[in-house]
């Protein structure tokens, strides 16, 4: 039998209270895990890094549950959540390895050129390129100004057009 779909109100109602709690964030993990496994896949390439993050995303999602003060969706509120234990994932990963970003399954070369930008810039790059995030969505996800998120795209599409040149 179909679950009934649920409204951004009613959810945010069912999670303020104690004693649904759990069962709205039941609702929460399935209605959104794929959406949050795919924005971290654009990010990370790999299937089990990815898994992993979304776990942590939802267990910090859920530590944090008392906290969510409805201000905004709780999409956007997740989406901030996963962005920054991604962001903390390739800073740590950048110090363990020399080189972040692999190539995609589907060997897009733009994933191997946009490995020289920093970890703001590519996180810029991918949500303007890729998803074609308006900068007025993407600073109000990262608390960045949009002139700052501009410029940040600005100098990654240089590294881009720079590594793409070098390999011609």
């Amino acid at each position: 039998m179909p679950q009934p779909l649920v409204t951004e109100e009613e959810l945010q109602r069912a999670l303020a209270d104690p004693e649904r709690r759990r069962s709205a964030f039941t609702t929460v993990v399935r209605l959104y895990s794929q959406q949050i496994y795919w924005q971290i896949r654009r990010m990370v390439y790999n299937h089990d890094d990815t898994d992993d993050l979304v776990q942590n995303v939802f267990i910090k999602a859920w530590e944090a549950i008392e906290g969510f003060r409805g201000e905004a969706k709780v999409s956007t509120w997740l989406y901030r959540i996963a962005l920054y234990e991604t962001l903390n994932f390739l800073k740590k990963r950048r110090h363990e390895e020399e080189n972040v970003i692999a190539p995609s399954e589907e060997g897009d070369s733009l994933y191997l050129q946009i490995g020289r930008a920093s970890c703001r810039q590519q996180l810029v790059f991918r949500l303007r390129y890729y998803d074609e995030m308006p900068y007025d969505q993407m600073a109000a996800l990262t608390g960045t100004s949009e002139g700052a998120l501009k410029a940040s795209y600005h100098h990654a599409m240089k590294k881009v057009t720079e590594e793409l040149q070098r390999s011609e």
